[in-house]
């Protein structure tokens, strides 16, 4: 029988799946997922154990093995996608450095991203499309292992998530431009790495070399190593594609760019993104990404405050997960009478997150509500700033986890006064992992109709109470920039 299973394998924030799809009909034939359990370290620390994420891979290929059956001969080839930045470093046995990674929440290079920030922003935006920011590979590296980790050669390889992956898998080391260039490292006008951005973060010592080729997403970057095939249960020699982030991962499950659509992202960060030519002089978002087309770029909000947020109020309420928020946050008004939140529980830029207007009267309900509506207005605000730099938001498309809750996504409809449309399917990252895996093949790119795509479906906004979430949404983004100066106050404290 022709080989006819692709395998898509995604990275998140929280767990890793693996997804097996029919090339020919689209059709899910194996699913497996796994958590990721997160170190929470003094001063914003969030680690993950070499030895978990090793075993969460092997766990979700074998159970898509065990799955398949004898299907298992027929996968033709797979890939990875994941979440972008963090610091995924190797020493020079090929482990990572101190038997751990660090998510791209960690907050412990905060100050020293402000500090670049103010020193080099504006001429690293020119060059690289986005400031210094925390979760940067090499602002964490600076700060966690020291200026001199390659001259000392502690530090010798860098990768992003998915390409962690792919060197488990087939032992090489290799990236694409969308990972290289969300973490800020690429000019965008070469479409090359940037020394600038080495330099800026203090390990002017580290170059390309580090990060392997950049090469196109859907290339073949080895197959799958005959150690791992015996851990895994599937064919030794499977060719193992390059992905792409999560996000254009994502985006390439629903065709985003070929049907025109922008997307945001409710998942452990705030993800608003859109596929656009080349706009001179740069708009003013939060990043631009050279994903390595020469006349598109792909332009972003985003900030580490969406459903991290919500799942830190179901631990601290003891709540089973995040729909058992939503559930809660419903049973009170729009609103919670009065009270706010501000969605920042992950810190970035020296914001902090906080209720707003607590008072004596406020329940759990109302503290529930404020931090789910605060969740969907800060998505609103983000996609507020891409149409302020000129860019076309108006097709919206909701993916990750929280777009599973439709009361989530109506939430963000009202907000913007305007229908949206949903991917409830949470696997979009894998699926399109294995879109990567199938180009590799020669079985073509995603296209509008393709039988691969996710499914989607349309949410209407709250047209009832369209004048209460319009006032609502004003008054939110009137307190964000109000409470600027406290966060600058705040930041400085932290940083004595």
């Amino acid at each position: 029988m022709k080989p006819n299973i692709l395998i898509g394998v995604d990275m998140g924030s929280s767990s890793l799946k693996a997804l097996a799809l029919e090339a020919a009909s689209g059709r899910s034939v194996a699913l497996s997922r796994m958590p990721l359990p997160h170190l929470r370290l003094a001063g914003g620390g969030c680690e993950v154990r070499a030895a978990d994420i090793r075993a969460a891979l092997t766990h979700v290929l074998r159970d898509i093995a065990h799955q398949l059956g004898p299907r298992a001969a027929e996968v033709r080839a797979m890939a990875c996608t994941g979440h972008g930045a963090g610091l995924y470093a190797l020493d020079a046995q090929g482990e990572l450095v101190g038997g751990r990674a660090v998510a791209s929440t960690d907050q412990r290079a905060d100050a020293r991203a402000r500090a670049l920030a103010a020193r080099h922003g504006p001429r690293l935006f020119d060059d690289v499309g986005c400031s210094p920011w925390p979760g940067q590979p090499t602002v964490i590296a600076a700060e966690l292992l020291g200026a001199d980790a390659v001259q000392r050669g502690e530090l010798q390889r860098l990768l992003f998530a998915k390409d962690y992956l792919g060197f488990l898998l087939t032992g090489e080391i290799a990236t694409d431009a969308s990972d290289a260039s969300t973490a800020g490292l690429v000019s965008l006008a070469s479409g090359g790495w940037s020394q600038a951005a080495f330099e800026a973060s203090g390990l002017a010592d580290l170059g390309a070399r580090a990060f392997g080729p950049l090469l196109p997403s859907g290339s073949v970057i080895g197959r799958l190593r005959a150690e791992e095939a015996a851990r895994c249960g599937l064919p030794a020699g499977i060719p193992v594609a390059m992905g792409a982030i999560d996000l254009l991962a994502s985006m390439t499950a629903i065709c985003a760019e070929g049907r025109g659509r922008a997307v945001s992202v409710f998942g452990t960060w705030s993800v608003n993104a859109v596929i656009g030519p080349v706009v001179e002089p740069k708009p003013a978002v939060a990043a631009i990404v050279n994903f390595g087309r020469a006349r598109e770029r792909l332009y972003m909000e985003n900030s580490p405050s969406s459903m991290a947020n919500i799942a830190w109020l179901a631990g601290v309420l003891a709540l089973p997960d995040a729909r058992a928020v939503v559930d809660l946050a419903m049973t009170v008004p729009l609103g919670a009478g009065g009270l706010r939140f501000l969605p920042f529980v992950n810190g970035g830029g020296g914001v902090t997150a906080g209720f707003v207007g607590l008072k004596s009267h406020h329940t759990r309900a109302d503290m529930a509500r404020a931090v789910v509506d605060a969740v969907a207005a800060l998505h609103a605000r983000h996609l507020q700033r891409l149409a302020a730099g000129g860019l076309e938001v108006a097709a919206l498309t909701v993916l990750g986890g929280g777009a599973s809750d439709a009361r989530l996504v109506r939430l963000l409809a009202s907000f913007l006064g305007r229908p949206v449309e949903r991917c409830a399917d949470d696997e979009t990252g894998a699926r399109g992992a294995a879109l990567y895996a199938a180009m590799s093949q020669g079985l073509g790119d995603a296209a509008p109709g393709s039988a691969l795509l996710a499914p989607c479906e349309a949410i209407e906004p709250d047209d009832a109470q369209a004048r209460a979430h319009a006032d609502f949404h004003a008054d939110f983004n009137q307190l964000i920039d109000s409470m600027s100066p406290a966060f600058t106050h705040l930041a400085n404290g932290g940083a004595r």
